[in-house]
This record gives C-alpha cells, sequence and structure tokens, in this order.
C-alpha cells in the first residue's frame, strides 16, 4: 500500500511516500507529518477470477492435493482479498487481471461491504485493470482515460462546506492522477516501453485540458500495477531515468528505435526509498550506521527459487541464457525424460525398443497435469505436435515426397487429443522449453519432477534511486509517483 502525505497539499513541501504490503507503512508517513494522508493499494489478484481461467492451483509449493484445490478456488482467495482491503481501508484500490465476465459478482464485496462506490474498468481484454475508490472521500474530475493497458484516473479530495477536507484538514484543489497499468507481458518490452509512455502523455493530455497550472513540474501522479518486468525492466527505467533510448536493451534487442523523453521536469522515483528516508535513511554514514535493521522494508515476497535449478547456464551466453532465450539444465532434462517414460508405453515401427507416447498416454499426461483434456498450453501445444507427426506419418506412408508444411491454424479450438498420433520424447522436452520461455517456471515443480526444488527467494521488486520528485516500485506490486 501507499501513502501519500503533502502530495495534494499547498506550498512546496518534499514529498513522502511509502510503500509496502502492510498497513503500517501508512501509519509511518502518518506519524512523520500532520498533514493529510491519501493511500493506495494495488494488487494483482491474478486470473482466474471466479468464472475465468482454472490453473491456479498449479502455482503452489507443493502442488496442491484435489482435496486442498479449494485453496487456489477463487471463493477463498476473494476472502483473503476483502480482509487485507478491509483491514488497510486505503482511499483507493488499483487492480490487474480482474476477468469482466465475472466483475460484478467477483468485486461486489468492493462496493457493497467496504463502501468503494467509485468503480473504473478497463473498456477491452480478457483480464483488466480497474481502478476502485470511495465517492465520499475523492471526486473523480474528468472521465477515465483508457490506452493500450494503461488506465487513467483523476481525483479531488472532497471538500466539506467549512473548507476542509474530510479529515479535518486545510482543504486543497489539487488533483491527483494515478495510471493503473498492466503492461504487455512477454518479451515484448518494446510494447511495454511503449505502453508507459502512452500512458504519461495521456496524464499531460489530461492535465492540460483540466487547465492545471505547469503540469510538467507540479503535478501530482501515481503510476501503479504489474510491470511484467523487473530491475532490468525498460519501462521502470523509463520513468526512473526521464528517458529511453535506442541504447537501452532488453531481452536481447533495443526497446524503442528513437528517444523517449519522460513529460515531466523530474523523473520519478522509488517508493521503497521514500520509506527508508522516513525512518531514518541519510547520506551521513555514522547516522546510516545507527539506523535500525528493522527500518528496511520488508521483501515483496518470499518463494522458491527454481530457474537457477532449471536453466543450463554454461557456455558463452551464460549470463543471457537464464533471461533471454532459456534452455533446460542436463538435469532438468533428465527429469523430463523420466517424466516422458513414466507415462510412454506405445513403440514405433522402425524401433520397437524405443518408447514413445501414445494418444491414451498423452490424456492421461494432461489429465495429471491440468485436471482434464482440453485445456492448458500443454494441451495445445502437443495437439500441435501430434498432428504434424500424424501428417508425417501419412506422408511416408503414401510415398508423398513433396515437401511438409506445418499444419495451418484452425478457426476452432482443439478440443481432443488426436487419434492414433504419438508424441516424442523431442516433442515432450519441447512443450516444456516453450513453457519455460514463456515464464512459466513452475512448469517442472513438484509431483512430475519427483525431485522438488527449493532455495529462498525473498525479493524486494525495487532499488535506491536517488530521490527527485517522485516514486516507484516494480513488477507485480508496482507503484510509482510524481509531486513537486
Amino acid at each position: 500500500m501507499v501513502a501519500i502525505q503533502h502530495l495534494l497539499g499547498g506550498g512546496n513541501p518534499p514529498p513522502s511516500f511509502a510503500s509496502s504490503q502492510l498497513s503500517a507503512a501508512a501509519s509511518a508517513v502518518s506519524a512523520a507529518s500532520p498533514s493529510p494522508v491519501i493511500s493506495l493499494l494495488s494488487w494483482n489478484v491474478l486470473l482466474p477470477n471466479s468464472v475465468d481461467g482454472w490453473w491456479t492451483y498449479k502455482m503452489y509449493n507443493p502442488p496442491l492435493s484435489p482435496e486442498q484445490r479449494y485453496m487456489a478456488a477463487w471463493q477463498y482467495r476473494q476472502d483473503l482479498i476483502q480482509q487485507r482491503i478491509s483491514t488497510t481501508q486505503p482511499n483507493i484500490v488499483c487492480l490487474q487481471e480482474v476477468a469482466p465476465d465475472s466483475f460484478e459478482d467477483d468485486f461486489r464485496f468492493l462496493t457493497e461491504d467496504l463502501g468503494y462506490d467509485g468503480v473504473a474498468l478497463f473498456n477491452k481484454g480478457r483480464f483488466r485493470p480497474a481502478t476502485f475508490w470511495k465517492t465520499s472521500e475523492l471526486e473523480l474530475v474528468a472521465p477515465p482515460v483508457h490506452k493500450d493497458r494503461t488506465l487513467l484516473t483523476a481525483f479531488r479530495p472532497i471538500v466539506t462546506k467549512e473548507g476542509e477536507e474530510k479529515d479535518g484538514s486545510t482543504a486543497t484543489t489539487r488533483n491527483l492522477y494515478v495510471l493503473n497499468c498492466h503492461l504487455q507481458a512477454g518479451a515484448q518490452a518494446p510494447r511495454r516501453v511503449r505502453q508507459i509512455h502512452e500512458g504519461m502523455r495521456a496524464i499531460m493530455t489530461l492535465a492540460r485540458k483540466l487547465k492545471e497550472p505547469n503540469p510538467q513540474e507540479n503535478l501530482p501522479i501515481l503510476v501503479c500495477g504489474d510491470f511484467n518486468g523487473g530491475q532490468e525492466c525498460g519501462a521502470v527505467h523509463y520513468l526512473e531515468q526521464g528517458l529511453i533510448d535506442d541504447t537501452f536493451v532488453e531481452d536481447g534487442k533495443p526497446v524503442t528505435n528513437s528517444s523517449k523523453v519522460l513529460p515531466l521536469a523530474t523523473p520519478m522515483i522509488d517508493v521503497m526509498a521514500a520509506v527508508q528516508r522516513i525512518n531514518g535513511d541519510s547520506d551521513d554514514p555514522e547516522q546510516e550506521k545507527q539506523r535500525s535493521p528493522s527500518s528496511s522494508p520488508p521483501p515483496t515476497m518470499v518463494v522458491s527459487e527454481l530457474i537457477s535449478q532449471l536453466v543450463d547456464s554454461s557456455g558463452e551466453n551464460n549470463d543471457k541464457t537464464a533471461y533471454e532465450e532459456p534452455c533446460f539444465s542436463s538435469k532438468s532434462l533428465e527429469r523430463l525424460e523420466r517424466i516422458y517414460t513414466r507415462f510412454a508405453t506405445g513403440t514405433t515401427d522402425n524401433n520397437s525398443d524405443e518408447k514413445v507416447m501414445t494418444t491414451e498416454n498423452v490424456e492421461q499426461w494432461l489429465i495429471e497435469i491440468n485436471g482434464q483434456v482440453g485445456r492448458g498450453s500443454e494441451f495445445r501445444e502437443a495437439v500441435e505436435l501430434m498432428t504434424r507427426n500424424l501428417n508425417t506419418e501419412q506422408d511416408e506412408d503414401g510415398n508423398n515426397n513433396e515437401q511438409h508444411t506445418e499444419p495451418k491454424e484452425s478457426a476452432e479450438k482443439p478440443t481432443k487429443v488426436p487419434l492414433d498420433a504419438i508424441l516424442t520424447l523431442e516433442d515432450f522436452q519441447a512443450i516444456y522449453t516453450k513453457e519455460l520461455r514463456q515464464g512459466k517456471v513452475c512448469c517442472l515443480h513438484g509431483k512430475q519432477a519427483r525431485k522438488p526444488f527449493y532455495c529462498p527467494f525473498s525479493p524486494m521488486f525495487n532499488k535506491r534511486p536517488a530521490l527527485h520528485n517522485g516514486l516507484a516500485t516494480r513488477h507485480s506490486d508496482v507503484v510509482l509517483g510524481h509531486c513537486s
């Protein structure tokens, strides 16, 4: 959660921000100054919600048994989300990965039980950003602006007839701009940079429309959401440095063909650095020594670290392998072969000793990993590869010497595994390699591999840039801001 003081007040005091998954962050900021506090919570609630999707149970360690899978169901997670938001009571709630088909039912607790009667839902996509606020506390000063995977809202605190804000502090007319983002996932760094650049320009356009004075210098801004990137993310670099050009490389490629300049007088900075400052951080080495270790922000998450256990780090490009184009290590390939052998009962005409997965074997494998046949990326990849194998076999039987072409994508999604087709070990490994390169590092985890990986991973998805007039964190709990 982010708590903001001085952001909307008069004068020109230094910004004070805090970000944490705990409500204690708001208390730290409130204690630092009697000035009014506006708080914001950003949360990727993770598709599937109640209707769309099914795969959440696969992300648990150890894997959930059928009797435990209620913990991955939406109702169970919805109750936990409600408890957290009810405890922290932020002024603004920014969510990502909400499903439009069930949005009203899934988040009715926010509007009816917790009082967030102001709602803006992004206007397209299978999973979308959504912003909630309490109309008794904040007034929406312009219609929401929908850009490429960013949702912009602008607010003004409600002022009483006596000329005070709801908390009794001196009234202000400054508007707060909130950009709720869910940037493109995968190896799409140029698009992520375009998305955040477009969102920031939209803020300036709206500010000029609202006749804000000197918006480049005086505009209070928060950018929050899921950036789908870590410390090497070009979108975050653009916000924190104020500029990005073709010299910045992500996923092995430049993120832009031309320079993109942040339309603000000063770059944005990390809110976590502001937590350090609020808790007594100092450039003075002696003061730094005296600072309590407990004042450091906690990790964003503590999970199993899998990538180093799965990926081949040998060779000349070992510094790029894990991120740009990962390949399985020899031990991971051996595990895949053991899994494959456990299912494979078929043989080929060329080699009766070589076991292959038949249609029935593939169905058994899919049921074990996905609960049923017909869903999941593994199913779609297997159907494509088995269809190719079947076509190749038919070509050979018919003495067709024409060059084989890949099967064209059908307008209809496949619903079953092709009959009388096989899936080879190479195909099986290729399916999981594709899963790995899509960031699904849990693909070889737990029950399938028979040897669960565990190495503590306690990241704080932020770094410590110099303090300027703004703030930023990154990845799934990204919150950025700007003020003067």
